[in-house]
């Protein structure tokens, strides 16, 4: 379990619905190495940042599947995933893992990976997703390339607003 007493605290570094929330963890700019993390994959295996390989990766960050944007966005990356082979295209959330597998089945999602970081918060901690009010990630996209470098960071100011998915898959496109 992360313990926010070490972790940073960005206050008001997001919004939901309007309401100011505290992001825990360091807020990540491109050339950063991309952090470590530990996360739950749908078979309950934990997943690391060296088991996502060394492609180049988008990590879409959501709060849940079953709110309509983080639907939408999962979706969409999804089928930008099919023309993209060489992307590895994983979407965090704190859903549980069941969770994910049963809304993937529903909606025939298949070239995304999903990882829950339901367990420790890792992921949020360490790439400063986690609203610490709510414990659910916020909305952010990171596009890490295959030396394990971030090559695009965007943390979505209001939760309920629709990332640039332009920007992060032009990105994803060039280090190809």
């Amino acid at each position: 379990m992360t313990n926010a007493d070490d972790v940073q605290e960005r206050a008001a570094a997001t919004t939901l619905q309007g309401n100011p929330m505290t992001l825990l963890g360091p807020e990540l700019k491109v050339g950063d190495k991309a952090p470590d993390f530990e996360a739950i994959n749908s078979s309950l295996q934990p997943v690391d940042l060296a088991k996502t390989g060394n492609t180049v990766r988008v990590f879409s960050v959501i709060p849940s599947l079953d709110t309509p944007v983080c639907d939408a966005q999962t979706k969409r990356f999804n089928e930008e995933a099919s023309g993209l082979p060489g992307v590895e295209f994983y979407t965090i959330s704190m859903d549980l893992p069941f969770a994910q597998k049963r809304w993937c089945g529903a909606f025939g999602v298949d070239n995304v990976k999903m990882l829950s970081d339901h367990r420790s918060g890792s992921f949020g901690s360490h790439y400063g997703t986690l609203i610490k009010e709510l414990r659910i990630e916020s909305r952010a996209i990171f596009v890490v390339d295959k030396e394990g470098v971030i090559q695009h960071a965007e943390y979505v100011k209001e939760v309920a607003d629709h990332p640039d998915y332009e920007s992060a898959l032009k990105k994803a496109k060039e280090l190809l």
